[in-house]
Order: structure tokens, then sequence, then C-alpha cells
């Protein structure tokens, strides 16, 4: 390869080669790679230099393999964290605007408008994470 050529290809950091391999261990708890050509794309993948040799090692699995990572423990243990995180932030956010309804002693309601926009947006959010749950993970930035 020349000089100029490989100076515009870009360097894999630590973070990018760990990624790489928890697709790849997805892939193989999804049975899509025997033990041992995983542990060979697992190697290349620890080896790399450059973000394209990254790249190539997942072309040959669905969605890049990004939907098998989605389908993890770790990754459903996270949304569900998530959801609990703005479960918990409407609650709060529902409090405070009851709180200032009660002070303010008007007869109409009006933190329903709110709080019906926000449950909106918090159920939008939830049925596109669903609908899209084997790209909950981006992916490399690489991609």
């Amino acid at each position: 390869m020349s000089e100029t050529a490989d100076a515009r290809r870009l360097r894999a950091s630590d973070a990018e080669r760990e990624q790489m391999a928890q697709i790849l261990r997805a892939a193989m708890t999804e049975g899509r790679l025997d033990l041992a050509e995983g542990e060979q794309r697992l190697t290349t993948a620890y080896a790399a230099t450059y973000r394209d040799e990254l790249a190539v090692l997942t072309t040959d699995l669905p969605d890049g393999g990004r939907r098998a990572l989605a389908e993890t423990p770790e990754a459903r243990a996270h949304l569900r964290r998530e959801a609990g995180r703005r479960f918990s932030g409407f609650v709060v956010v529902a409090a405070v605007l009851v709180g200032l309804w009660v002070l303010s002693g008007a007869s109409f309601f009006w933190p329903a408008i709110p709080l019906v926009f926000i449950f909106v947006g918090m159920m939008k959010h939830r049925h596109y994470h669903h609908s899209h749950r084997g790209r909950a993970w981006h992916g490399p930035p690489w991609r």
C-alpha cells in the first residue's frame, strides 16, 4: 500500500476493538459463528491496527452483527435501566407540576396538558426502541 493511502487509514482504538469483540462473541452465542471461526475473528479483532481491518470481520453477519449484540442480557438490562430512569423522571416532573397546581389554587387541572405531551413522547420513544431493537446499539463509528 502506498504511503498516502496508508496515511488516510484511521487507527482503531482499544474501545473499538472491544466493541467488535462483543459483536463477535454475541454472534458466537447466537450460533452464527462456530468456536474456531469465532476465535480466529476475535484474534484478528484484537490484533487490528486500522478500523477497516475491523469492519470486514462482520460483513457476513446480519445487520453487521449489531442485532445479536442488542439481544444480549447486558443490552436488555441497559434498556430496562433506561426505561426505569425515564419513568422516574416522569414521576418527578408530574409531582412537581401537581404541587404547583395545588399551590396555585387553579380550578382547571393544567398539569394534564404537559404531562400528556411528555407521556406521548415517552411512548413514542419506547415504541421506536422496541421496533428497532436490532439497532439499539448504533455500531462502530466507521460504519
